[in-house]
């Protein structure tokens, strides 16, 4: 079998996405959703829609700006819609679409995980900082 350069595996990678080829856009998509920002907002609306104020509310620790900005990523990419509803003052309502609600059982898997296996990551930490000193 012949090896391929990195001029073929580029365009193989435009025919298969290949995530371990590095000019391949699926790496932009797992750099969005591997985000800790990201994965907190799409927990978050997977109950249902939320306004700006009550995702900053539940989201401890995110600043206005990151959450601006994960919001308008998580957009972008087809995974949020804002819905604007015009009234005074204007609502603005985010949720996830049918392409975000594909992501939510993986991303709440992972979330879950954590929860659950905390104190197990806490452990190693600490035998990993024990050899080191």
């Amino acid at each position: 079998m012949a090896t391929k350069t990195a001029a073929q595996r580029r365009e193989l990678a435009k025919q298969h996405y290949d995530a371990y080829i590095a000019e391949c856009p699926t790496r932009q998509l797992l750099d969005r959703i591997s985000d800790k920002w990201v994965s907190l907002v799409l927990a978050a609306l997977a109950e249902g829609p939320l306004r700006y104020a009550e995702l900053n509310r539940i989201i401890a620790g995110v600043s206005p700006k990151m959450l601006t900005q994960t919001l308008r990523g998580l957009e972008r990419d087809g995974l949020v819609e804002r819905r604007i509803t015009a009234e005074v003052p204007v609502r603005v309502d985010y949720e996830l679409t049918p392409l975000g609600h594909s992501l939510q059982p993986v991303m709440s898997a992972v979330k879950t995980w954590a929860e659950a296996r905390m104190d197990d990551v806490i452990a190693a930490r600490a035998r990993y900082d024990g050899i080191g000193k």
